[in-house]
């Protein structure tokens, strides 16, 4: 292939995604659990005031977002195996992986927001109502999403300035960034040093920072509290979070802070998978099954139900 021909590639084949059933029926069982779980989490939020607090109102967004994130990274398996349809356009692809990348980093920023309102409420519980009112969340959200879109907006122009490639069969399956700066023949030496500066040390190693610091002080406060059962119920407010942020961290360090030129790297679709199907799945699972107050809200929408229900049927006799 010449070079006049890389440069008129217009679409991509996605030649990472397996084809046997069982595959294809673990992941739509992940997915529907993870669109379940966390429709299920922003719903009684919404409908239930009791869980109108600014640790549920950040939670409410963080469902929003692995909702997001794991449909964006497993429509293609479902597209591919009902249709066998394995074609995206480059424009498509581009798409793709700028929405997850932008996705990604508001998560990272918006569990930081998540470790500072939990420190709030373990470190100054008597003036966490006036500290974390409704215009200081909707602010830090809105920062959040806007740190997030200045971070990408670099990315999304220097992405679009690629043309030319080596290939289009893309060993992944779906759009991620590592596997198409594979594929190109352009300078890509900025965006490579972008993604590792800005994305990885600056965005990833900061909101850390943050994070590791909300919980020193935290640790520091549990450990000052002198009955045991004050110091498990402060752990308990924080344990969900910090759970949540373990997996993530995790998931994210393996799938872009890996080299490029590692032998490894067609492992990092298990951590794509990983990070985008497997993970979005356990928020709701530890926030449902680890917090009361989301179960005791789960509890009142079923009585309310049946109670409907039971009048409805009283009416009709």
């Amino acid at each position: 292939m010449d070079h006049r021909n890389m440069s008129t590639i217009t679409y991509f084949f996605i030649t990472g995604i397996p084809d046997e059933p069982f595959v294809f029926l673990l992941v739509l069982l992940i997915y529907l659990t993870t669109l379940g779980g966390n429709l299920t989490i922003f719903l009684l939020i919404c409908l239930d005031h009791h869980l109108h607090t600014p640790m549920y109102f950040f939670l409410a967004n963080l469902s929003i977002l692995d909702i997001t994130s794991s449909t964006i990274t497993v429509h293609k398996i479902f597209s591919s195996f009902i249709s066998g349809d394995n074609i995206v356009s480059v424009v498509q692809c581009r798409m793709q992986f700028i929405v997850f990348m932008l996705v990604s980093c508001f998560e990272l920023l918006l569990l930081t927001v998540m470790s500072y309102d939990r420190y709030v409420a373990i470190c100054k519980p008597l003036h966490y109502n006036l500290i974390m009112n409704l215009k200081l969340c909707a602010l830090l959200t809105l920062f959040s999403w806007s740190c997030a879109f200045l971070e990408g907006l670099p990315l999304f122009m220097g992405i679009f300035q690629v043309t030319c490639f080596k290939s289009n069969e893309m060993d992944h399956f779906f759009c991620d960034i590592m596997p198409f700066l594979k594929l190109t023949c352009s300078d890509i030496s900025f965006l490579q040093l972008y993604i590792y500066i800005v994305g990885g040390l600056v965005i990833g190693f900061i909101t850390f920072i943050l994070i590791f610091i909300s919980y020193i002080f935290i640790i520091g406060t549990i450990l000052s509290i002198r009955s045991s059962s004050g110091r498990r119920k402060a752990f308990y407010t924080c344990s969900s979070h910090l759970t949540v942020v373990i997996c993530f961290y995790f998931s994210l360090t393996f799938q872009y802070m890996r080299p490029s030129t590692s032998k490894n790297l067609g492992y990092n679709k298990y951590f794509s998978l990983l990070n985008g199907a497997v993970v979005p799945i356990l928020n709701p699972l530890i926030y449902s099954l680890k917090n009361k107050d989301v179960k005791a809200a789960v509890a009142r929408k079923m009585r309310f139900v049946l109670s409907t229900n039971i009048q409805a049927h009283e009416k009709k006799m």
